[in-house]
């Protein structure tokens, strides 16, 4: 009789998994504490996992797990937001929730399987207000823009003090390029050639506009939906816990998901990135009171249709399929090409910003 020989299943990167890398983590930073449970709090758009740990004699903690993109810019991005949550100045000592330490250092777990990694980073839990309503009054608007100005400039202030990133908008543009030169995108060949091209004009454009050397580079988190943040009775700024997309850039870079926040459509379920709401009027109103407080200068305008584009290239396209649950990044990836790219020159008029802020 033949032997059968039955070999174990290849075991999936299930939730089940995503808890023991947890307690893993947790064992190797603090075994004295033991865990009372982990509940999952994500918000199971983004393949990145947020869970709730409590203990039986500490407080609890928050820990995020992620495994797509490199471990080093993983750990230099929270290396660097943990700086900026040490350092930001008041009012806003208090708005980013702190990771964890250990001997003086960020801790970040590295867990290796033999098909699959994956990266552990812990936080303090952080206080909640209010958040804000699906769509903006004209009050909600005005008061963003002046706060988002303030806040940004706290960022400047502190942005001397912090590590230097190794990668900028040019770099992902430039590794995205190389990714399909090399045959290593899976994309139609119409599609790729209108990524290189829109590349090329991103490239160009921020060669114009000299982003590299003389745009101010801060701490930028990207993703400002209104689930990301909370904000006092006044409408300011008050506590934030979503780092997906944090990076050093130029602070214009936040100003896509803004015009998003303030769109007369309000905050949507089903959600597209049309560039449209960079010009619709509530923005412009944004965009004023936020010059008022920090201003503006013409480069920095023009470069809104820039920022605009690499979201798209970056975020949408280059690591839309890692970070994205499937079904999102497969919608979203097909707007790009049909829709969002194809429309950025026709629909997006820096010199309708520029009048109103008369620059």
């Amino acid at each position: 009789m033949e032997r059968v020989i039955r070999r174990p299943l290849k075991r999936k990167m299930e939730k089940l998994d995503n808890y023991h890398i947890i307690r893993q983590a947790w064992r190797e930073f603090d075994d004295r504490h033991e865990i009372k449970g982990i509940f999952d709090v994500s918000a199971h758009v983004s393949t990145n996992s947020v869970y709730k740990v409590s203990f039986y004699n500490r407080q609890p903690v928050f820990a995020k797990l992620s495994d797509y993109g490199k471990f080093e810019h993983f750990k230099e991005d929270h290396v660097i937001i943990n700086n900026l949550a040490n350092n930001l100045e008041i009012p806003y000592e208090t708005f980013l929730a702190q990771s964890l330490e250990k001997r003086n250092d960020l801790y970040i777990y590295r867990y290796y399987s033999q098909d699959h990694c994956a990266w552990v980073v812990f936080y303090n839990p952080i206080k909640v207000k209010n958040k804000l309503p699906r769509r903006l009054e004209d009050r909600h608007v005005k008061k963003m823009g002046r706060e988002l100005a303030r806040f940004h400039k706290a960022c400047y202030n502190i942005s001397a003090q912090l590590p230097i990133a190794s990668k900028s908008v040019v770099t992902d543009i430039h590794q995205l390029t190389k990714t399909i030169r090399e045959q290593k995108f899976c994309a139609t060949q119409a599609q790729k050639d209108l990524i290189l091209k829109q590349c090329d004009v991103f490239l160009n454009n921020a060669d114009h506009y000299n982003y590299m050397t003389e745009i101010e580079i801060i701490p930028v988190f990207v993703d400002w939906n209104i689930g990301n943040f909370s904000v006092t009775p006044e409408g300011k700024f008050y506590s934030r816990w979503d780092y997906d997309w944090f990076r050093m850039s130029s602070r214009v870079m936040d100003f896509y998901f803004f015009s998003r926040v303030c769109s007369d459509i309000g905050d949507r379920t089903v959600f597209s990135y049309v560039v449209d709401t960079l010009m619709e009027e509530r923005f412009i109103t944004f965009l004023k009171e936020y010059h008022k407080i920090y201003p503006l200068t013409e480069p920095e305008v023009r470069l809104i249709e820039e920022c605009y584009r690499f979201f798209i290239l970056n975020y949408v396209i280059k690591d839309g399929p890692y970070f994205f649950q499937e079904s999102y990044s497969r919608k979203l990836q097909k707007e790009a090409y049909e829709v969002y790219l194809p429309r950025i020159e026709s629909n997006f008029q820096a010199e309708k910003l520029l009048r109103a802020l008369k620059l």
